[in-house]
């Protein structure tokens, strides 16, 4: 019984709250921070912009709100940005603290700077949107050029072939090809041959070792002469 009444006397002590904050005309926050020409004044509308970015910072980080509603409350946390830093100027300008220099950084529930894209920052669930996750995944490094004392560093004889045949496996091989090369022409020779019999085209083949004697010995002493002559 006594709980009962307790509960009566609070929801009583809510309504009379109510029902004497209706006479009062709330004061609204300006729309442009230079219309304000009172340090405390500015200070306690810094202050109301930063609880409002916090509550939507907070409503922001559940998933289950769908694509567009995370949208326009990530537009909205960007525009409180953007009114926040016109009332730090403000409240420089009428010689309070600069707030752009000795405030904290925007920090995610990670503890990690929020990422933005030209200034354009992107928080919580805003961070998996399709399209938005890409603009953060950082490209792989190109691997390192080496310069050219590094390329010629291990740049020796053995880069150019001239120990190839030091182990020894080299020179049986290109011996063996050799010999393959030299019977496969000569036998292609042979039936070159037998085919020029066959047709009786053959002709007397030519001494390759025979001294054509062209020139009398004459025009041979002149040549010799004229040679030593130069």
């Amino acid at each position: 019984m006594a709980r009962n009444a307790e509960k009566a006397m609070t929801a009583l002590a809510r309504f009379r709250r109510a029902q004497l904050g209706e006479g009062e005309v709330k004061e609204q926050r300006p729309f442009l921070a230079s219309e304000c020409n009172e340090l405390p004044k500015a200070e306690k509308w810094r202050r109301q912009i930063t609880g409002e970015i916090s509550k939507k910072v907070a409503q922001i980080q559940n998933a289950g709100l769908g694509e567009f509603r995370i949208r326009d409350l990530n537009d909205e946390i960007n525009k409180l940005l953007r009114e926040k830093g016109h009332w730090e100027y403000r409240i420089k300008e009428l010689g309070g603290p600069d707030y752009a220099r000795i405030g904290p950084k925007m920090l995610d529930h990670e503890g990690k700077e929020v990422p933005g894209n030209r200034g354009y920052k992107y928080f919580g669930a805003a961070k998996d949107l399709p399209g938005v996750r890409e603009l953060f995944e950082k490209e792989p490094l190109p691997p390192p050029q080496k310069t050219w004392a590094e390329l010629m560093k291990d740049i020796d004889a053995e880069y150019y072939g001239y120990r190839d045949e030091d182990d020894g496996i080299l020179e049986p091989l290109e011996q063996e090809h050799e010999k393959k090369v030299i019977a496969e022409a000569v036998e292609k020779w042979k039936m070159e041959r037998e085919a020029r019999f066959a047709r009786g085209e053959e002709e007397e083949e030519e001494n390759i070792y025979a001294v054509h004697e062209e020139e009398s010995d004459e025009e041979g002493v002149k040549g010799r002469e004229g040679e030593y002559g130069q």
